[in-house]
């Protein structure tokens, strides 16, 4: 049966465009993936359909009306009897990782909340809200953008999604740390050659590199990714030959 994304957004026909190309949208076609959009507005009860309001306690903006989201959720959790988690996009929420998005691939359904305005009337939050997340440090005009990046994260983790499973097991993060460079033809351009290693058909020497690659960039990049990384000798060892060329580099370019 196909994993199933229950959306519940006010723009239910944009993100279902949006979310029509590439692998989430070959994964649609093929049935290994079921996206489901639900509008809270069609779940208002004024003839307006408003679904915001007035903070209490005064400030500026708007919030999300408990009862629409509320209704919008339980038709959604109806229509399907697999149990399903119900995920609020907030920049107040816990950073989105890979080992997150790996445990929302092993259930067979999510169900994601795209607020707008200032938030949502918090009672939702507590009540029936199992997990906040956040995809960064800053905020956006609503969830839709974050449900799409976890739309897209997840499935790339489902069976049958990629052409090739390896490809997502090689993907940045997937062993804590940032990939390895990666080039095609020409062999030779004016932006440089190809490593020669590459093209040695040594596919032990290949390996080493890639993974020599990987700890450098890492390093570089997301120091703090590798305090969390547990390295075994042969890492350490490739490690260190990288941050000596690379102060040798420094040295000779200075």
């Amino acid at each position: 049966m196909a994993y199933r994304f229950d959306l519940i957004s006010l723009f239910p026909a944009e993100l279902d465009a949006a979310l029509n190309f590439g692998v989430v949208g070959r994964a649609r076609q093929r049935g290994l993936l079921d996206i489901v959009l639900t509008n809270p507005r069609d779940f208002a009860f004024d003839a307006y359909k408003r679904v915001d309001e007035r903070v209490f306690g005064g400030g500026p903006g708007m919030v999300f009306k408990l009862e629409p989201l509320l209704l919008a959720l339980k038709q959604a959790q109806a229509q399907d009897s697999r149990p399903a988690q119900v995920i609020y996009l907030s920049p107040q929420g816990v950073p989105l990782r890979q080992p997150i998005v790996r445990q929302l691939a092993q259930h067979a359904r999510s169900i994601l909340i795209c607020g707008r305005y200032e938030g949502i009337d918090e009672r939702f939050i507590e009540r029936y809200v199992d997990l906040e997340l956040s995809i960064g440090d800053y905020v956006l005009s609503g969830g839709e953008p974050a449900a799409m990046v976890v739309v897209d994260a997840v499935s790339r983790l489902l069976p049958g999604v990629l052409n090739k499973a390896e490809s997502a097991e090689q993907d940045s993060f997937e062993n804590g740390l940032l990939d390895c460079p990666h080039y095609t033809r020409p062999e030779n351009a004016a932006e440089g050659s190809v490593p020669k290693v590459l093209l040695s058909g040594d596919h032990a020497a290949i390996a080493r590199w890639r993974l020599q690659q990987s700890l450098g960039r890492t390093w570089q990049r997301r120091p703090d990714l590798l305090a969390n990384i547990s390295l075994n000798a042969t890492e350490q060892a490739l490690l260190a030959s990288y941050q000596a060329e690379f102060a040798k580099s420094k040295r000779e370019s200075g």
